[in-house]
C-alpha cells in the first residue's frame, strides 16, 4: 500500500511540475509573441482556468507528501519526503503572497480595462513563476529520488 501512495503521489506531483515548467517555459513565451491584446487575454483565460485548478493541485500535492511522510516514518528516504513536503508548503506560500494577487488581477482584465502597467505586472509574475517551478522541480526530484 505504502508503495502505491509514493508512486502516485510522485505521479501527481510530477505531472504538476509538468504544466507548471510548460506553462514558464512554452505556454507564456508564446503568449508573449502575440500582439498585445492576444497575449493579454490569453494570459487572463489562462489566468482562470489554471486559477480555478491549481490551488486543489498544490494543496492536494502537500497532502498526498504529508500522508507519504506520516505513512512512511522510519522508512529509507523519509527525510527526502520531508524535505520534499517543505518546499511545497514554500510553493504554497509563494502561490498565496506573490502569485495569486496578481493572477487575480490579470485574469479580470480585458483591452479596454487593463492598467497602463499590465505587461509589468505580468513580468513580475512570471519571475515569481520560475522561482516557484524551480522550488517544485526540487520537490519532485526529492520524491523521485525517495522512491529508490
Amino acid at each position: 500500500m505504502l508503495t502505491a501512495l509514493e508512486v502516485f503521489t510522485t505521479v501527481v506531483v510530477g505531472l504538476m511540475v509538468g504544466v507548471e515548467f510548460s506553462v514558464a517555459f512554452v505556454v507564456n513565451p508564446i503568449l508573449n509573441a502575440l500582439p498585445s491584446d492576444s497575449d493579454q487575454l490569453g494570459r487572463a483565460h489562462g489566468g482562470r482556468m489554471l486559477g480555478a485548478v491549481m490551488p486543489f493541485w498544490y494543496t492536494g500535492s502537500l497532502v498526498l507528501v504529508a500522508v507519504w511522510a506520516v505513512a512512511g516514518w522510519g522508512h529509507h528516504g523519509t527525510g527526502l519526503v520531508v524535505t520534499a513536503a517543505a518546499l511545497l508548503i514554500v510553493s504554497v506560500i509563494m502561490s498565496v503572497l506573490l502569485l495569486v494577487p496578481i493572477n487575480n488581477r490579470g485574469r479580470t482584465w480585458t483591452p479596454e480595462n487593463r492598467p497602463e502597467d499590465w505587461k509589468e505586472q505580468m513580468n513580475r509574475w512570471d519571475r515569481y513563476h520560475y522561482a516557484r517551478v524551480a522550488v517544485i522541480i526540487a520537490a519532485f526530484a526529492l520524491l523521485a529520488t525517495a522512491l529508490t
